[in-house]
């Protein structure tokens, strides 16, 4: 991504509770919601790829491919999304990439152009979001300056929302190319043309 290092990661740890199973687990058009998310991420240039699990992750292990993918666990995973973004920035600390784009396992209607379009954003200091019908979506692109501060108030589902509330994140609108809705439910997947 044009001489900038930009790591992919995949928030993959919820039991899933409204869905009723985790929903790395769920199948869409014959793959896995974790390998569609972790190809997504690496064929849009991210390297390396991370796979935060904890719900039922002996068996995600065991049955996603996610074979150029680097798995970490989050042994607090019930506490909430926050906790996994935490275990992501931590896991990257000591490499040296300049931004980490976040992806939601649960979002089947992100692909590779929209990773790409986000991530040509890519430096220490951004803050960027895909949008989709006009609102803040994603995949979520945190530059390595914003990591500690992210770190320090992400807590329980909020994720990185907290840290990013009072401050400017660049939206770049990708709804000719990607959508942006979570599969929360069953039902959601009839979206996704299954």
């Amino acid at each position: 991504m044009g001489g900038v290092s930009v790591a992919g990661v995949v928030l993959a740890a919820g039991a899933g509770r409204r869905f009723g199973m985790p929903k790395a687990l769920v199948e869409v058009q014959g793959n896995l919601l974790v390998d569609r998310a972790a190809r997504a991420l690496g064929a849009g240039g991210c390297d390396p790829v991370l796979v935060i699990l904890g719900a039922a992750e002996d068996e995600v292990r065991a049955r996603a491919e996610l074979e150029d993918a680097r798995i970490v666990s989050n042994p607090e995973w019930a506490t909430g999304m926050g906790s996994s973004v935490r275990v992501a920035l931590e896991a990257l600390a000591d490499t040296d990439v300049d931004a980490a784009l976040v992806l939601p396992v649960d979002m089947p209607g992100i692909g590779a152009e929209a990773v790409r379009r986000v991530g040509a954003l890519a430096s220490p200091s951004v803050l960027a979001a895909a949008s989709h019908r006009g609102r803040r979506s994603h995949p979520v692109l945190l530059g390595r300056q914003h990591w500690a501060g992210i770190a320090e108030t992400a807590r329980g589902d909020s994720g990185a929302r907290d840290y990013l509330k009072p401050r400017t994140v660049t939206t770049v609108s990708c709804d000719d190319i990607s959508d942006g809705f979570d599969v929360d439910r069953p039902e959601d997947l009839e979206r996704t043309g299954t």
